[in-house]
């Protein structure tokens, strides 16, 4: 008997023993105790800020609580039509689209402080980054599944890799991103999207007998793979050589041979990007993060964003069935209640309207601190920008650094990281960086 007690005594103990250490893990991994009376003031004032941004700029949205500060649940009204039909179920898309504020704000501040550009510096600064990475960013052969043969590699990829970053972050001041949306031929905005410095445009998307509507200026232009296949025709949407391409996928054998044999006279360029966990897809995002991490400023245009707005189409060609266009209106309004980007659409046409409630710099740097905490990131908290490298490595001794001539915004920038390089390590854990820093 006393020994059935004695059991049904440790037995109790130790299933409260395992409630306690279940509660505190849960509590542990969304509030970490490091977390201090500032950090949640932060994410408080944040989560209070984007609520009235959204309430008062998302035309019908509404960003709801979840169970913590970081999350939040962006809602369309109840009325809203969704034109978009599941493949697999046949079912509409949903009304309601779940965010965490905290990876928004950690991920993006690593992109506005890093480069998007794929460079030789990068895989070579990478442990066994030839034969491990490089192979992947080229249409894979017989001599191509690996690296191990470095030269021919370097071959492929030289065409499009430069040695350093041919950008810097804050190189540009006012920047304008522009879709293919339908919604465009609702409203001329031509000549206010060639009022910015530079104009970010997307795959095969033509000016010509558009240009009251979509403008004349185009800088860059970030190509999926179907338009990285088709670059000839791409190149002679605008006068050849004047814009630069970002490819956001793998160099193809077709795109060598029209580089090296047409020629293509644009500057040419692979993309390394960052991951956003649930975010918006397609290259709209990435033209998006492309211009944030060399833009002071970035506006968007030609996105299907406003509720009145039902057929996903591009203003060059028929209706088509795309991305959800929901979850993507829904992922760009948290943008620019993040104060990342400002939404420019028929619904929104005044070039003066004011985005009201976004927070400040001062809320989303703390709040920023308090995110990677929270995200347990790498270098969480520090004040020390190389904090968050996963990676360190120095630079390639005797490298220019070009900062006469660039923008002052660009120069403090380079002081701030003291003349260090970063990129996204590619679906790290920690998102963690890879950053080269000048050699003392």
């Amino acid at each position: 008997m006393r020994f059935l007690q004695l059991a049904f005594i440790v037995a109790l103990t130790s299933g409260s023993a395992a409630i306690l250490i279940y509660i505190t893990g849960v509590t542990n991994l969304y509030w970490p105790h490091q977390l201090s009376d500032e950090d949640f003031d932060a994410l408080q004032s944040l989560h209070s800020d984007f609520q009235k941004c959204v309430s008062s700029n998302g035309l019908g949205l509404q960003a709801v609580s979840g169970r913590d500060l970081c999350d939040v649940t962006l809602k369309f009204p109840s009325h809203t039509n969704s034109k978009w039909m599941d493949p697999k179920s046949g079912e509409p898309e949903g009304l309601s689209f779940k965010f965490n504020l905290c990876e928004a704000v950690a991920t993006w501040e690593q992109v506005r402080n890093g480069t998007t550009i794929l460079t030789k510096e990068f895989i070579d600064a990478l442990p066994n980054g030839w034969e491990d990475y490089a192979w992947q960013r080229i249409n894979k052969g017989i001599h191509l599944n690996c690296c191990e043969n470095k030269t021919l590699c370097m071959e492929k990829l030289s065409l499009v890799l430069p040695e350093t970053p041919p950008y810097f972050p804050r190189q540009f001041g006012r920047c304008a991103v522009v879709g293919n949306s339908g919604d465009l031929l609702k409203t001329r905005f031509g000549k206010e999207i060639d009022g910015y410095d530079i104009v970010v445009r997307e795959n095969g998307a033509p000016i010509q007998n558009y240009t009251d509507y979509v403008g004349r200026k185009s800088t860059f232009r970030l190509l999926n793979r179907g338009s990285a296949k088709a670059l000839d025709k791409v190149a002679e949407l605008y006068d050849a050589g004047k814009e630069v391409f970002i490819i956001k996928t793998t160099i193809h054998d077709i795109m060598a041979k029209m580089i090296r044999e047409i020629p293509i006279r644009n500057p040419v360029y692979l993309m390394l990007g960052a991951s956003f966990g649930s975010a918006a897809k397609g290259t709209g995002l990435k033209a998006l993060e492309f211009a944030l991490s060399i833009c002071d400023t970035v506006d968007m245009y030609g996105f299907t964003v406003d509720p009145g707005y039902k057929e996903w189409t591009r203003y060059f060609s028929e209706s088509r069935q795309g991305h959800t266009p929901l979850q993507g209106r829904a992922y760009y309004q948290m943008m620019e209640c993040l104060g990342l980007i400002k939404i420019h659409s028929p619904m929104r046409a005044d070039p003066n309207r004011i985005v009201k409630w976004v927070p400040d710099h001062s809320t989303i740097a703390a709040a920023r601190i308090a995110s990677e905490k929270v995200l347990r990131r790498v270098g969480a908290g520090s004040a020390d920008p190389v904090g968050a490298c996963s990676i360190v490595k120095k630079q390639v001794k005797g490298k220019p650094i070009r900062i006469s001539g660039l923008r002052m915004a660009a120069v403090e920038h380079q002081k701030y990281v003291e003349g260090s390089t970063m990129y996204p390590l590619e679906h790290n854990p920690g998102h963690g960086l890879l950053c080269t820093v000048p050699p003392r």
